[in-house]
């Protein structure tokens, strides 16, 4: 087991401005009151994840996601419940190293998390820092890179590169570190659709061909199709948990927790309700979109 969450609760405490009130029949506001309240960012999450699988966990701004997210490499400890990463406990400060060394963390803004001069240089910063020998690290450096897709970019200056290239390099610069698992917080929230491609690309082939567990943190809809699994977070509660095609075909918990359902699944849902065909709803992906109308024009209204 990769992760395992049990009953996990985190909140953040707020201050409100304590209301007027009055004094000797003088009404007082006194700035500097302040009432502390409890806001749970997640609330009783129970969940596992398998090694090797690629999970998408998907909400709203506001939802708990990211919070959810900084508690799976020990970022953040759990008020209540536990957080267990790979049989290590996040709340045991003796295991901390071992768990983060075996989650890499992919977070929203590349230019935070790029610091070398060079590709090159900035893949080795992690490596380096732990001590790996100097001919590993070369090879692991230039595994990585050749991995992501950017080995005509070693020698480049990160400020030089594409949103979505920026993205690569970071995730690049984690895979240097060999970790079990890698964790992207909202990476894909500020880069062009071209450059959200890359990463998802990047991401499945890390997933598929290199058996590293995958946890996927987002709100875009069409990036939830390429996971093996969905938990949907509302409200800092867990609405749902099953694969994308079963996610989708639940519209309305979809809509209820602020999202939208992909293009193709919206198309096949007002074929069928406009038109009275019988396409699956749970379509989610667009080559298998382009399949079934393509069997539906040669005839076949009952599409599987």
């Amino acid at each position: 087991m990769m992760f395992d969450l049990k009953n996990v609760s985190f909140s953040y405490e707020e201050t409100e401005r304590e209301p007027e009130y009055e004094k000797r029949g003088k009404k007082i506001n006194i700035d500097e009151t302040l009432i502390p309240s409890k806001v749970f960012a997640v609330e009783n999450l129970n969940f596992t994840i398998k090694k090797g699988e690629f999970v998408a966990i998907v909400g709203r701004n506001g939802s708990g996601k990211s919070t959810c997210a900084k508690l799976l490499n020990g970022l953040l400890l759990p008020e209540n419940g536990t957080v267990i990463v790979d049989s290590f406990d996040t709340k045991n400060s003796e295991f901390i190293w071992e768990i983060r060394s075996r989650v890499g963390m992919v977070f929203q803004n590349p230019d935070n998390q790029i610091i070398g001069t060079t590709v090159e240089e900035d893949v080795a910063f992690g490596p380096e820092n732990l001590g790996v020998p100097y001919f590993e690290m070369v090879e692991r450096v230039n595994s990585a890179i050749e991995t992501v897709g950017l080995s005509d970019h070693k020698s480049r200056e990160p400020h030089l590169l594409s949103g979505g290239q920026k993205q690569r390099v970071a995730i690049a610069g984690i895979l240097a570190m060999k970790p079990k698992c890698i964790v992207l917080d909202e990476a894909t929230a500020m880069l062009d659709p071209i450059g959200r491609r890359e990463v998802i690309k990047v991401i499945t082939k890390l997933n598929k061909e290199h058996n590293i567990t995958v946890v996927l943190i987002t709100h875009h809809m069409d990036e939830v199709a390429k996971a093996q699994r969905a938990i949907l977070i509302d409200k800092g509660k867990m609405v749902f948990d099953g694969t994308p095609g079963e996610l989708f075909s639940h519209r309305e918990e979809v809509y209820e927790a602020g999202l939208e359902t992909p293009q193709v699944s919206q198309l096949f849902y007002l074929l069928n309700k406009e038109e009275g065909f019988n396409l699956p709803e749970d379509t989610i992906d667009v080559d298998t979109a382009c399949a079934r109308l393509e069997a539906l024009l040669k005839g076949d209204n009952h599409v599987h």
